[in-house]
């Protein structure tokens, strides 16, 4: 299984899709570890903690943008591909970073922004400063506007953060595209210009020994030439229902991750892509990850699902087959820095999840949620193929929603005027330690760019280490069993019979998981042994919001 790790200053080359069955801890870089007590997490501050992540038993690490930015949009508006933000480190920071993760035995994922850039990296500003129908701006996706003077935008088309997709410049009638923020230009990859600089970008990362890159809405570099109008109202970040999207899911942006996956098949260690593509089915999920395509994709369906048994299901069983029709792996995740906490998620009855627009509705029952997300894990960990960890899921941390409004930084929140209130709430800084803030996030005094809870002194990783009730020690014990069990990982899975509201399934003949999502116990099937269950209970029955991995021989 997957007892392989990695020596010396790169992969080893020695087990054969290793990102098939992996488990990636994602980091988001601004709250994970403050070095220097600037209030902002660093690259010196993921490794002072990689110990910590070899030993919670994750095979890699994937870090969110470290590039310069004006910080627009989280460092998803990237100014300078080929560098890294000083509030982070330095180039020789992140290579530091890259060959202590690889002597730690951990892979290294960073974030890949093809869609847009900043409006402050030079091409932008280059493009601002020549003509319209000049080659500078033929790297963005500028258009002149409609009606007399150019006035209005182009088309319909609305930007991801609320309002309208176009910006004009002023004193032109010429308006560019930026399907997020204003401050995120698209740029036009029909322009060959666009292909090459990103070509480029992948070698300068690849050669400094990134073991992968994931795709950053990479269902939209291509638009439709022409430009129609969509004439389709959806919440934020909701799978369009259109076949043929003018912006969204296009058919074109296939030739390009065939082109980057020649390009990374020329490494060594298998250097991977993972897409994050919000689309309407599995099948089309599925067309991402076809052979000579990117290697893996986020699974959104299960993550935007609420507290279902039979939703649950029938997400399980239409991602399988419509992975194994292509013959790649799903990838599992619960949470990440774009959506609300899933513990706050299960801790209400119901949850739409369209991204920064996460509906969160009703009082909130914490206890009942960290109850079903810790069952959630080990649904998760038992499924076939690889998952994701989002920092400080594994710590039962929950969606914090009383942030004061004059803090918010998503430009959900601003864009929306108020009526979303963004992504800030998952991306607080996680706690390490102490009783106050900030909990071992930065030296003592310092002031994190989000406050924490101070209820969170009772979910550091210091004080949840060693005990054996904590959902830390419940990823540790499920991360180790998922190593040294085959059954676990990349493979099969047969659906057993059960009550209403159960998930029951086999891994292998010997290893079973079951999961009871419904209001009453059920008696589990004959075993030898339990495995590891997420939460205690008594006898053969399994209680309500439980879930437990059985050998059934001894």
């Amino acid at each position: 299984m997957r007892d392989a790790r990695i020596g010396g200053d790169g992969p080893d080359g020695d087990r054969q899709g290793w990102w098939r069955d992996a488990v990636i801890y994602e980091i988001y870089i601004r709250s994970f570890a403050d070095s220097d007590g600037n209030g902002v997490g660093d690259i010196t501050g993921i490794r002072s903690r990689l110990g910590y992540l070899r030993d919670l038993g994750v095979d890699a690490i994937w870090v969110t943008p470290w590039y310069p930015s004006p910080m627009a949009d989280g460092g998803y508006d990237v100014a300078d591909y080929r560098d890294i933000d000083p509030q982070f480190g330095t180039i020789a920071d992140a290579e530091a970073l890259i060959g202590d993760a690889h002597r730690h035995g951990l892979r290294v994922l960073i974030d890949l922004v093809p869609n847009h850039t900043s409006h402050r990296h030079r091409w932008f500003q280059e493009a601002l400063a020549s003509p319209p129908g000049s080659p500078q701006r033929a790297r963005y996706v500028f258009r002149t506007g409609l009606g007399p003077g150019g006035e209005r935008p182009p088309n319909d088309w609305t930007s991801v953060f609320g309002g309208p997709a176009w910006t004009r410049l002023p004193g032109e009638d010429q308006w560019y595209l930026h399907l997020f923020a204003p401050e995120q230009p698209d740029l036009n990859w029909e322009n060959p210009r666009v292909h090459r600089e990103f070509a480029s970008i992948l070698r300068f990362w690849l050669d400094r020994g990134v073991d992968g890159l994931r795709v950053d809405v990479a269902n939209a570099l291509v638009k439709d030439q022409d430009f129609p109008d969509v004439a389709e109202e959806l919440d934020v970040l909701e799978p369009t229902k259109l076949i043929d999207h003018p912006h969204w899911d296009r058919e074109g942006v296939h030739e390009i991750y065939r082109s980057w996956r020649r390009l990374a098949d020329e490494y060594p260690g298998e250097r991977i892509f993972v897409a994050e593509a919000w689309v309407p089915t599995p099948y089309r999920l599925a067309r991402y990850v076809r052979p000579g395509e990117l290697h893996s994709a986020f699974n959104f369906d299960l993550l935007r699902c609420s507290w279902d048994a039979e939703r649950m299901r029938t997400i399980i069983d239409d991602n399988l087959e419509a992975m194994d029709e292509v013959g790649a792996p799903p990838t599992w995740v619960l949470s990440n820095h774009d959506v609300a906490r899933h513990l706050t998620r299960y801790g209400r009855p119901h949850t739409a999840v369209f991204g920064p627009r996460t509906e969160l509705v009703g009082p909130v029952d914490l206890e009942l949620g960290l109850r079903r997300a810790r069952a959630a894990a080990l649904l998760m960990l038992a499924l076939p193929g690889g998952a994701y960890v989002y920092q400080g899921e594994e710590l039962g941390l929950w969606e914090v929603e009383d942030l004061p409004d004059e803090l918010l930084q998503d430009p959900a929140f601003r864009r929306s005027d108020g009526t979303a209130r963004g992504r800030d709430g998952c991306r607080v800084p996680i706690p390490w330690s102490g009783d106050s803030q900030p909990f071992g996030f930065g030296p003592s005094g310092t002031r994190p760019w989000l406050p924490q809870p101070p209820e969170w002194k009772d979910l550091t990783v210091e004080a949840q280490l060693g005990d054996p009730a904590s959902i830390l020690e419940l990823y540790h014990s499920a991360l180790r069993i998922r190593r040294e069990l085959p059954a676990f990982g990349e493979g099969g899975l047969k659906w057993l019979d059960g009550p209403p509201g159960a998930l029951l399934f086999e891994r292998d003949p010997t290893v079973l998981c079951a999961v009871n999502i419904s209001a009453e116990p059920f008696r589990l099937p004959e075993h030898a042994e339990v495995l590891l269950a997420s939460a205690q209970f008594p006898g053969n029955q399994l209680p309500p919001n439980i879930a437990v991995w059985l050998r059934r021989t001894a």
